[in-house]
């Protein structure tokens, strides 16, 4: 399997997962008198939108290059990483709005059943985390790192609401407020994580130096190459599910440009077969007396 066929399988798996728990969410809510509740539903509902976009992200970064994208389309998806930040926001900003208003307003206490929901519920966005975590590693995919910490904010959402909801239900009669506490407190949860994920997608954007792991396997790789006597510069920037380096490899002054040029050729090759997440790789000659 690919990673873009990794990652998109995740992708749907997400989709799926999401829209299935943002119906019990709001059924939950709506009959047991839990905003903490609805407050996750509509996080589960964002997160369906904010799946389908990774889902879009991951299959356009994944189309080949062209004439007028010779380095391949891989930026769409921290741009779309930043769009699914912006869904978590939203969602954090609208929780907090209205669990500010609902601790002022009378309500009924939670039923006592909507705790087992949430257990569930709790358990089964955990193991979502961590299998497309799992997932976005395998496939090297910044969106669908970003669909983990989706999962991970829910699921953190969700135990806010169950501690919200067992103290409204253990002190009873004035304490039905809790449960609004626990969204509010959720919604700076999710805030947070759009931080965490915002900051290693600007890093792509901006061709932040983070690769230090690929360059030391770079240069190790070259060092078999026949003709690669060292290597200098080292730069790597990452698109989508790739990394684009530019290399600077030292050979013998004295050998004519068309044994340099070979030899190019060849640590290219080389390194894309044993490195097979790299994409374009540029090398530079460097004569060993420079």
């Amino acid at each position: 399997m690919t990673n873009e066929q990794t990652a998109i399988k995740a992708t749907y798996f997400s989709i799926i997962g999401n829209t299935c728990l943002a119906i019990i969410k709001g059924l939950a809510g709506f009959f047991g008198n839990s905003y903490a509740l609805i407050a996750d539903a509509i996080e589960s509902t964002t997160d369906i939108f904010a799946s389908l976009l990774v889902l879009f992200g991951i299959k356009y970064s994944n189309k080949p290059a062209d004439e007028n994208h010779p380095y391949g389309h891989g930026r769409a998806e921290p741009l779309i990483t930043f769009l699914v930040v912006g869904f978590l926001i939203t969602t954090a900003t609208i929780i907090a709005y209205e669990s500010i208003n609902n601790i002022g307003t009378p309500h009924a206490l939670p039923k006592k059943w909507t705790l087992i929901v949430l257990g569930i519920i709790i358990l089964w966005k955990e193991y979502s985390f961590r299998l497309v975590m799992k997932r976005s590693i395998e496939s090297n995919s910044s969106s669908l790192r970003a669909d983990a910490w989706h999962h991970r904010s829910d699921a953190i959402t969700s135990v806010a609401a169950f501690i919200g909801i067992s103290i409204a239900l253990v002190l009873g009669k004035g304490y039905e407020s809790a449960d609004d506490w626990a969204a509010l407190f959720a919604s700076g949860f999710i805030i947070y994580n759009s931080y965490l994920i915002f900051r290693p997608a600007l890093g792509e954007i901006m061709d932040e130096h983070l690769y230090d792991d690929l360059i030391d396997e770079i240069r190790k790789v070259s060092l078999q190459v026949e003709g690669v006597l060292d290597t200098e510069k080292c730069f790597i920037r990452k698109a989508g599910m790739k990394y684009h380096a530019d290399l600077h490899a030292v050979v013998d002054a004295n050998i004519t440009v068309k044994e340099g040029h070979d030899i190019a050729h060849l640590l290219k090759d080389t390194l894309r077969k044993e490195i097979p997440e790299l994409g374009h790789v540029l090398i530079h000659i460097e004569p060993n007396d420079y």
